[in-house]
């Protein structure tokens, strides 16, 4: 009896143990579940946070470089600029220096133009002279020798309107006729040909004009001759200064 009920406790007991360990083996597995998942959503935050980081990384390394090459693309354009204005500043300087070359060689040009017109003129002015000088030798020899001759006279006024028709046309080329009898000699503009003895008139003063003298735009192209008194007093200081503005 006692051996029967010994093993029924101890099968008793073996129910009980392998009761308790079946409660420990279905509690176990939901334990591993609970860490797996913590694990799982560690490892899910640890890879997103992997993941931004790589993410920025590759931001921060692509702004660097669009920064970078923008350094450089305002760098180079800035070089550009510096070269387009130095190249800018250039031709302006050389337009300044074609300009300034322009206007010396107009103003030169002019100037040369301006010589040689007068000089033409001042040519032809001299090759009629001597025309006028005959007109004049004309006139006063039919004066002189002609008398009252009405024919003469009229020959001598035809020959005298023609002449001061030339002498007007000159002087609108700025030509002048220098006829200085009487006034103070001037060795600038009178050649002396002769001396007169005058003790009424004041010394070096033109006596007689044998050929009148002529001047075209302020120069003397032809002396007149003339002949000049001597003897006389000297001439006031005052009288040769005003002779000399004049």
């Amino acid at each position: 009896m006692s051996a029967n009920k010994n093993d029924e406790t101890r099968s008793e007991r073996g129910e009980d143990d392998m009761k308790v360990s079946i409660d420990d083996t279905s509690s176990e597995p939901e334990l591993d579940e609970e860490a797996m998942v913590e694990a799982a959503i560690r490892a899910g935050e640890q890879a997103a946070e992997e993941e931004m980081a790589a993410e920025a990384a590759e931001e921060d390394s692509r702004v660097r470089a669009e920064r970078d090459e923008l350094y450089e693309r305002l760098e180079e354009a800035t070089e550009q600029v510096d070269a387009a204005k130095k190249e800018a500043q250039d031709a302006v300087d050389r337009l300044a220096r074609l300009q300034a070359d322009w206007e010396n060689f107009r103003r030169r040009t002019a100037q040369e133009r301006e010589v040689e017109r007068e000089r033409a003129a001042e040519k032809l002015v001299l090759g009629l002279l001597p025309v006028l000088d005959d007109m004049e030798r004309a006139a006063n020899h039919a004066l002189q020798s002609g008398g009252e001759n009405d024919q003469l006279i009229q020959f001598v006024d035809g020959v005298t309107q023609i002449h001061d028709k030339m002498v007007a046309v000159l002087a609108k080329d700025g030509v002048e006729v220098i006829d200085p009898a009487g006034e103070p000699f001037e060795p600038l503009s009178h050649q002396a040909v002769g001396r007169e003895e005058n003790a009424d008139e004041y010394d070096e003063t033109v006596a007689q004009v044998y050929q009148r003298g002529y001047r075209m735009g302020g120069k003397v192209i032809r002396p007149a001759m003339v002949t000049v008194t001597y003897g006389g007093p000297k001439r006031p200081a005052e009288d040769a200064e005003d002779n000399q503005d004049a």
